[in-house]
């Protein structure tokens, strides 16, 4: 619950204050063009899914073409083979970064585009790089193995300034220090390291996101009095608001059947306690499940979150957790930006996060969360669900169900948040403590303890209400970096 930090969540008139004009966001729409009836799909133009395209290029020289002196570097003449050498032997280096390269593609769904030969002329360089300005592909991946090249992709990434870059630089293929112009360079992922599968994935993940965040729509349920449409302008998803009688309106005509019932009642057998919660909240709990799935799907949104304190016995937690769990990120309190920020972890982590409201233990120098809508399965559908207590939400009546989850101890995990009002992006690593009981910490119904690694106050780390928690190791953490880099937010954290 957060009535006091509710004014950090972002709103419409929050979204207008950044951008300094409503024009930022695209037209909003007039009550009769989004005007529908209950029963009724709301007439919304439909957004395409498309596949996220990426081109993917190698560069070095053959063998032959440096031992004939006609390499366009320095001291060609000598024969000379720039930095890795011969004895890297780029072709079977490139077979192997192409297999990993197809098998991230297949596990985010990427469509590739392998440039058939590898550029080791400045020519072919400008040809190619003419080619992609026509192409438009969502990200370019360039593996540079020839010291001789680094300008060349520098040259190129200039003048393909709105194409997101990942470059790839083995160690060994520059000494000294890697190219600053390529570290720095904006909208570009830059690699520099020794067969780094993890950081690979990272920034083919993020790549994949971006394109995922583009043409996704977030629901947001509230107190508006008439539908209207925004865009973020940082990642462009959609976000339309429709007014709260909606859901319950949809929620009260929802009447349990057998298989409602069943479905609620197996899951309240799961649970390790009941503690002094009526069937009959179980009930509504999935009501509002299925009120929740409804509702996107009519609007076909990608992501939701509601207005919820007031809903009584409509409150979506249990609907939320199981959400979550499954990928359909939903959040809390009309939080946008936390919506938002659980919509990109789907698609980054493929696991679903706990919204929650930050705590902090401050002589111990540890972090504290809690909330009523913790994911069961943490660590991603279908790798087991935590242990986890029924009881009742703690701030207000009625005693509806709320799920408490107790979280393991000793495992890598991290918190993120997306704020788009201040383009950044954070995440701070640490590992869980565990859950204190809610008699000695209080808060809300799941509730846990972490340690943030590399921090001396922890209070330092505190960006507002509603950030999410995610299981995951400092590598995993490590996609926002890309993710931020990619998109051109700031990014803050430990990672």
């Amino acid at each position: 619950m957060c009535e006091t930090c509710n004014a950090g969540g972002f709103n419409r008139r929050e979204f207008l204050k950044i951008s300094g004009a409503a024009a930022t966001f695209g037209a909003l729409w007039s009550a009769t063009t989004l005007a529908h009836n209950i029963d009724e799909t709301p007439n919304i133009p439909y957004i395409e899914k498309k596949k996220t395209k990426m081109s993917v290029l190698f560069m070095y020289p053959p063998e032959d073409v440096v031992n004939a002196g006609k390499l366009e570097a320095p001291r060609a003449e000598y024969r000379w083979h720039p930095y890795p050498g011969y004895q890297f032997e780029a072709k079977m280096n490139r077979e192997k970064f192409t297999e990993k390269i197809v098998e991230f593609a297949k596990s985010y769904d990427i469509e590739l585009d392998f440039h058939k030969d590898a550029i080791y002329t400045k020519a072919a360089t400008a040809e190619y790089t003419a080619k992609m300005k026509v192409m438009l592909p969502d990200t370019l991946l360039v593996f540079n193995f020839c010291s001789a090249f680094s300008e060349w992709v520098y040259e190129m990434s200039q003048q393909l300034a709105s194409l997101p870059m990942i470059v790839y630089h083995p160690t060994g293929a520059f000494h000294q220090l890697p190219p600053q112009n390529l570290v720095k360079a904006p909208n570009m992922v830059y690699i520099n390291s020794i067969e780094n599968w993890e950081a690979l994935e990272n920034a083919m993940a993020a790549a994949n996101a971006m394109k995922i965040m583009s043409h996704s729509r977030l629901l947001r349920v509230n107190s508006t009095k008439e539908m209207a449409k925004e865009v973020d302008p940082n990642l462009g998803i959609e976000i339309i608001s429709i007014p709260a009688a909606e859901y319950n309106d949809l929620f009260d005509s929802i009447k349990p059947d057998n298989t409602m019932i069943s479905d609620a009642m197996a899951f309240k057998a799961k649970a390790k306690a009941v503690i002094d919660v009526e069937d009959k909240y179980f009930i509504a709990g999935f009501r509002s499940r299925k009120a929740v799935l409804d509702l996107m799907k009519r609007y076909e949104a990608d992501g939701i979150t509601i207005d919820c304190l007031s809903l009584e016995e409509r409150k979506p937690c249990i609907a939320f957790s199981l959400n979550n769990s499954a990928l359909i990120p939903c959040g809390c309190e009309d939080f946008a930006e936390s919506a938002m920020s659980l919509m990109i972890g789907a698609k980054l982590f493929k696991r679903g996060g706990f919204l929650h409201n930050p705590g902090f233990d401050v002589e111990r120098n540890q972090y504290y969360g809690t909330h009523c809508t913790s994911p069961l399965e943490l660590h991603g559908p279908g790798k087991g669900e935590m242990p986890f207590r029924i009881r009742p939400f703690m701030h207000h009546l009625p005693k509806t169900a709320a799920i408490d989850v107790q979280m393991t101890p000793e495992e890598k995990v991290f918190l993120m948040k997306y704020i788009p009002w201040e383009n950044r992006i954070f995440a701070y690593s640490g590992t869980m403590v565990g859950s204190p009981e809610v008699t000695v910490a209080g808060g809300c119904a799941t509730r846990f303890v972490m340690n943030v690694d590399k921090v001396d106050n922890i209070c330092s780390i505190y960006q507002g209400c509603h950030p999410i928690l995610y299981y995951g190791t400092v590598m995993e953490a490590r996609r926002l970096k890309s993710f931020a880099k990619l998109t051109k937010l700031e990014f803050v954290g430990n990672v």
